[in-house]
């Protein structure tokens, strides 16, 4: 799969997505099917800003499948944190194929589950939805380990977000995470407490915003 660096255009469509980050049509259709449910939960409960609806396939699925050419190529999982309308965990738990990482969604709010559940078993995606809080985890339980990715999305600032992870960073995990414009600021706050070994990249759907990869995260 080709990484292009370029921003995607906002007026980019499903078939626009697809073909910018190589999925198959079974991936595709998957993600169709969440684009739907996405837009018909949306009615019921606030799953994302109800002004990004009619540029979802940029501003939501492709903002989340960026992620696909960061991760390590030994990643065995992926554990999304705060996963809410599905991105990015949900987005690539849809777009990989067999054989891929397996993905855990962490999600506190039972009603945002009860849409993951209902959009992984009608499109057959391979993921696990876990109903509790980030702080909660248990590295053992969820078999974190130096083969685990960490992704999240408007969770949390990231001194708050390393905070809430340092046990699974203790047990090796690493981390990709999105951050907006202020991310310098988030990193120069998180290092007055922590000791990091990181790397930005350029988001592919907005000029200030990146994904922030953390390969070691150690308070101190």
């Amino acid at each position: 799969m080709k990484y292009y660096p370029n921003i995607i255009p906002e007026s980019a469509d499903a078939g626009d997505v697809c073909r910018h980050f190589a999925l198959s049509d079974a991936a595709c259709g998957r993600l169709r099917v969440y684009v739907e449910a996405l837009r018909a939960w949306q009615r019921r409960i606030n799953l994302v800003s109800a002004r990004t609806l009619q540029r979802v396939w940029v501003r939501h699925v492709a903002d989340a499948l960026q992620l696909l050419e960061l991760l390590p190529a030994r990643t065995a999982r992926i554990v999304d944190l705060g996963s809410g309308g599905g991105v990015p965990g949900l987005a690539l738990a849809l777009a990989l194929e067999a054989g891929g990482p397996e993905v855990l969604l962490v999600e506190s709010n039972a009603k945002k589950c009860a849409f993951l559940r209902h959009v992984v078993h009608k499109a057959g995606a391979r993921a696990t939805i876990l109903q509790r809080r980030i702080e909660t985890l248990d590295p053992v339980a969820i078999g974190c380990d130096g083969q685990t990715v960490l992704t999240a999305r408007a969770v949390a600032p990231l001194p708050t977000l390393l905070g809430l992870t340092e046990p699974l960073f203790a047990a090796g995990a690493q981390a990709l995470w999105h951050k907006g414009r202020g991310w310098r600021a988030e990193v120069e706050a998180a290092q007055a407490a922590w000791r990091l070994q990181w790397r930005s990249h350029r988001s592919v759907t907005e000029r200030e915003a990146v994904i922030l990869q953390i390969t070691d995260a150690r308070h101190v």
